[in-house]
């Protein structure tokens, strides 16, 4: 297939925009969003230089993201970055998986998978957020043989690790409280973009970038309920409540 110079040319100048912005807004970047949601040549150049940076460049609604891939340590973060900002400084692979599995909550949390969107609630108060970790660790660490066995994660460490955490109500923001393991992993979630954390009120709420992310790309009804049945929110098949 031939294209143009000038395809060329503005597929590379989308491409960098989204290296160096990571996003593309229709009402901010006019031209260079139209140029790629109107000419298929453009769109197919930058999503195979995406190919070549192991990135997925995808358009929602009135936003074109540079996503990059799971392996991506140069446009994304290796466990090791990660590690470094979500858990304290001597952390194992335990809290790093705690980490992780907080998220997992605030993400089961705020969607749910079904109706036209697939986000339930409009806000989350962190100390919700808190208890919904701890039922879900210690209901998961209760059984923890069988939910190793079926799904590969290991309960009994992760709430070993957020009982190691001490608990302190004057709201600290050390890494090796609950109360500041939380705010860390929040505080970084809201640098990316993806949530609104407003300190004050200690609420959550969720930003247009991660609900376009979860309705278009990866809440699809198998990964829904795969996540719900990791957090023990299904059993054989069917709902259960905490």
């Amino acid at each position: 297939m031939a294209y143009e110079l000038e395809e060329i040319r503005t597929s590379q100048e989308i491409f960098y925009f989204l290296l160096e912005h990571h996003e593309i807004r229709e009402e901010t970047e006019s031209i260079l969003y139209r140029a790629y949601a109107e000419n298929e040549q453009i769109q197919n150049l930058v999503k195979s230089q995406g190919e070549i940076a192991a990135s997925s460049i995808e358009r929602y609604g009135d936003v074109i993201y540079l996503i990059p891939r799971e392996e991506n340590n140069f446009l994304g973060f290796s466990k090791a970055q990660l590690k470094a900002a979500l858990c304290k400084s001597n952390g194992t692979d335990r809290d790093y998986f705690l980490s992780q599995f907080v998220i997992l909550t605030l993400l089961v949390e705020f969607y749910d998978g079904q109706g036209s969107s697939s986000k339930s609630r409009t806000f989350l108060r962190v100390g919700e957020l808190q208890n919904s970790i701890g039922a879900y660790l210690k209901e998961g660490a209760a059984n923890a043989g069988e939910a190793e066995e079926e799904h590969g994660l290991a309960f009994a460490n992760m709430y070993e690790a957020y009982e190691a955490l001490r608990s302190d109500e004057r709201g600290s923001k050390a890494k090796t409280t609950k109360e500041g393991f939380l705010h860390h992993i929040l505080k970084f979630l809201e640098k990316q973009g993806l949530i609104d954390y407003v300190e004050e009120d200690e609420m959550i709420q969720t930003t247009k970038k991660l609900d376009s992310f979860m309705d278009w790309n990866l809440l699809n009804l198998n990964h829904l309920m795969r996540v719900r049945q990791v957090l023990g929110l299904l059993e054989n098949g069917k709902e259960v409540r905490l």
